[in-house]
């Protein structure tokens, strides 16, 4: 039987704003997974970012992958069918993918690092509908990160000067009809967000599961028009586990339904690359004293991309 995440109204933050970040953090302790109404992101501009993504999928192979940089981890344009891998797992899930990142206007500090986005002459309304949907849920997320700093006894714009050049990635993901699965070959392995939120649309189809604190697979359905935002495991790592990241995956459906694709389009939120994950000293206490040492943002990233074979 699937479950309904918890469900709050984002628009009732500008209220009572200390009430609102006291149930929200209860929320995400007990269950991982919170969907949120009135976030004010137009639905027709998930639907037309869905169809152009959508359109890009449909393209020849041989099309997509001109826009496919493994030289760059693949944080940019294309990475194709079968490449991604959970980690700890030995197959690769069944999806293909596009990232699209950050736009600098002024000055770049990490040249290197936040890299220009690829944007496919095929689909050429990607970048408007793409990067509209990217900037819209980024200042949704500084609000929910808003929340969490009252949360955790921090400013309330404590996050803000440390996302505001972050290597934030759009990613949309299309998982194909299953045809040729191996045994135990599934849509997405089991496994934990890198970054410190994510927000989820456009999944209308069934297929992801959390796994409950209490060990439990369930399935997960949303109501139209909601966001679905999870702890990633830098936050998890910057609260000593205050705001443990929860495990998730994306089964292949029975029946008819495998011969369907299916869509969806998370978006990653990432601190700014010289930030230094270190544990936050009100997180640290004698009955949970600290779990990490502290790494650079960036570092971090690459090490996990590695892990699930993006470079």
């Amino acid at each position: 039987m699937s479950v309904a995440i918890p469900i709050v109204d984002l628009s009732t933050y500008a209220g009572d704003k200390a009430a609102f970040a006291a149930n929200l953090g209860q929320q995400y302790q007990k269950f991982g997974f919170v969907g949120f109404v009135n976030h004010g992101i137009d639905d027709a501009l998930i639907r037309r970012a869905r169809q152009v993504f959508a359109e890009f999928f449909a393209l020849d192979t041989a099309i997509k992958q001109q826009y496919e940089k493994p030289e760059i981890a693949r944080v940019r344009g294309y990475t194709g069918y079968g490449i991604e891998q959970a980690k700890g797992f030995t197959q690769p899930d069944l999806k293909e993918l596009w990232h699209i990142g950050r736009e600098m206007s002024g000055d770049n500090p990490h040249p290197d690092v936040l890299l220009p986005n690829l944007w496919p002459k095929e689909a050429p309304a990607m970048r408007e509908h793409g990067y509209a949907l990217f900037q819209a849920l980024e200042a949704v997320g500084q609000t929910i990160l808003s929340a969490l700093a009252l949360y955790l006894d921090l400013d309330e714009h404590w996050f803000a000067d440390k996302t505001d050049h972050g290597t934030s990635i759009l990613r949309a993901l299309h998982y194909p009809p299953i045809v040729d699965a191996e045994p135990g070959q599934v849509r997405a392995a089991q496994h934990e967000d890198i970054n410190l939120i994510t927000l989820l649309v456009g999944s209308e189809q069934s297929g992801l599961e959390i796994l409950t604190r209490q060990g439990e697979w369930i399935p997960i359905t949303t109501i139209e028009g909601t966001i679905v935002v999870n702890i990633g495991d830098m936050l998890q790592r910057l609260t000593n586990h205050r705001l443990p990241s929860t495990t998730h995956r994306v089964v292949n459906p029975a029946g008819d339904a495998a011969l369907q694709s299916r869509y969806s389009m998370p978006f990653f939120m990432h601190l700014n690359p010289e930030f230094v994950l270190q544990t936050l000293p009100s997180c640290i206490d004698d009955e949970h004293p600290n779990r990490y040492p502290p790494i650079s943002a960036y570092d971090y990233l690459m090490e996990r991309l590695r892990e699930i074979k993006l470079t």
